[in-house]
This record gives C-alpha cells, sequence and structure tokens, in this order.
C-alpha cells in the first residue's frame, strides 16, 4: 500500500531565493552593463552646452570658427594628457595606414560637427541644434546599416524603420517650435 504524507514546502523555499554571491553577480553584471549607458548619457548631456560654449567662444574671438579651433585644441590637450595619466602604449601607426581610407575621416567630421556646432547654434538653440543633429545621426544611421557601409553588416530599410525617422523629424518641429518667437536673454545680448 502506497501511503502519502504531507510535504513540508520549507525544505524546498530556499531554491526560490537567490543566494547571496547570485545577487552580487547580478548586481555586478547590471552595473557594468549601466556603466556604459551612463556614460553615454553623460556625453549627450553635455552636449548642448559644448555648443553653447563654443558658440560664446567665437562670438568672443570674433568668428565661429575661432571657436571652433579654440575647442578642438583644448580637445586635444585633454586627450594628449588622458593618454599620458593613462599610460597607453604608442599607436601602431603602420597598420593603421594600411586600414581604409575612411579611418582617417573622423578628424575631418569631428571639425564639421565642431564648426557647424559653433555657427549654427546661436540661430537655432542648443535644443534645435542637437535635435537636427540627432535627426542627421539617425538618417544617415539608416542608409549605412542598408547599405552595410564602413563594415557593417546590412540591415535593410523597413517602412518601421523609416516611421521611427519620421517621428525624429517630427519631434524636431515640435521641440524647435517652428513658429514660436525667440527671445534673446540678456547674456546673449552682452556678448554679441
Amino acid at each position: 500500500m502506497i501511503s502519502i504524507t504531507p510535504v513540508d514546502w520549507r525544505v524546498f523555499a530556499h531554491r526560490n531565493q537567490p543566494s547571496p554571491k547570485g545577487n552580487a553577480m547580478f548586481s555586478k553584471a547590471v552595473a557594468l552593463a549601466l556603466i556604459p549607458v551612463g556614460t553615454a548619457l553623460l556625453a549627450g548631456a553635455v552636449l548642448p552646452f559644448q555648443a553653447a560654449s563654443n558658440a560664446a567662444a567665437g562670438r568672443a574671438l570674433g568668428h565661429p570658427l575661432w571657436g571652433a579651433l579654440t575647442s578642438l585644441f583644448v580637445s586635444a590637450v585633454v586627450v594628449v594628457i588622458a593618454l599620458l595619466v593613462l599610460r597607453v602604449s604608442a599607436p601602431d601607426v603602420g597598420k593603421a595606414l594600411q586600414g581604409s581610407w575612411w579611418l582617417w575621416i573622423g578628424g575631418i567630421l569631428g571639425a564639421v560637427y565642431v564648426g557647424s556646432a559653433t555657427a549654427i547654434t546661436p540661430q537655432l538653440g542648443a535644443s534645435g541644434f542637437l535635435l537636427l543633429v540627432v535627426a542627421g545621426q539617425i538618417f544617415a544611421s539608416v542608409l549605412v546599416d542598408h547599405y552595410g557601409l564602413m563594415g557593417l553588416p546590412n540591415k535593410p530599410i523597413t517602412f518601421t524603420r523609416l516611421a521611427g525617422v519620421m517621428l525624429i523629424f517630427g519631434g524636431v518641429l515640435l521641440v524647435q517650435g517652428i513658429g514660436t518667437p525667440t527671445v534673446e536673454n540678456s547674456a546673449t545680448q552682452i556678448s554679441k
């Protein structure tokens, strides 16, 4: 004869509880995953300040390109200091010279971005300029993905992706407030 005895479910309760070691590993993994996300958000958050600072430097120095040059020079100094502090080994220039031509356009494109930000931010404002920058980035990235440019895998343009791009452009129009008058603040008036 088979007898059925009641089961003490408390015996199995530990199986549903994560171990302290597991919690620590999960927390560390989450923290390591969030560091790049936080860094990217911080990098994005400083862009309006960079654009406004470069524009103010351009006005103070007499031309937007002087503001752009100042920004790029200070950036170069900061990067050199970081290379020295972190004791980064010398670059393998020979290997880089054997790479694709587009390895070298980053500096040109950076100068285009900084120069544009310096010249255009006073007209569009930080939000208008950066929203258009993001819209341009999304539009270009969809094309880069579609054609698999610069060694990236092909990711075809779909209706959904195009709808996303259109929503971004709509957001630009809403945030920029087309037809909304702009009021200059006293800091802008003084620096002119």
